[in-house]
């Protein structure tokens, strides 16, 4: 059972590790990336911040996808960190999501602001319109603690 979508590019650190973590009840974590498996320190180093007892599992966007599909994830209390906002529109597209959570995003100078720690380039705006447009409810927010800034394009 999903419990949360979000996007965030740092996967897995106190903020999401903890506070996300303890508020939904997951007992698993999904990172859904496609450039962690190629580098072992990384994926050794990410998985050092999960919280205990927690289980963390890295997999590319299609390897996601069908896993989720398949009904093996189904056991778990799933908290999902997109590594990006491409990915993220493929797995909610995919599997019919209809909530997303915007954590943080790389910034660049072909991006812009659409709140804070959130920026977009115009491809990644032009997916997350999409996905409003077919009624999924996207915001930012941080913590659970803060309330959500919904996203609107």
């Amino acid at each position: 059972m999903i419990k949360k979508v979000r996007v965030d590019y740092r996967l897995l650190h106190g903020q999401v590790a903890f506070s996300w973590t303890s508020k939904l009840s997951a007992d698993c974590i999904l990172l859904v990336t496609d450039t962690l498996q190629d580098d072992p320190v990384r994926v050794t180093s990410v998985k050092l911040a999960k919280p205990p007892g927690v289980k963390v599992v890295v997999k590319t966007i299609e390897e996601s996808i069908k896993a989720i599909k398949s009904g093996i994830a189904d056991k778990y209390h799933l908290f999902v960190v997109c590594e990006n906002i491409e990915g993220a529109y493929r797995l909610v597209k995919e599997l019919g999501i209809k909530e997303l959570n915007l954590g943080g995003t790389t910034p660049g100078d072909d991006k812009r602001s659409l709140a804070p720690v959130v920026y977009v380039n115009q491809k990644e705006e032009e997916m997350l319109k999409e996905l409003i447009e077919d009624g999924v409810h996207v915001y930012q927010q941080g913590v659970p603690e803060k309330a959500e800034q919904t996203i609107r394009l």
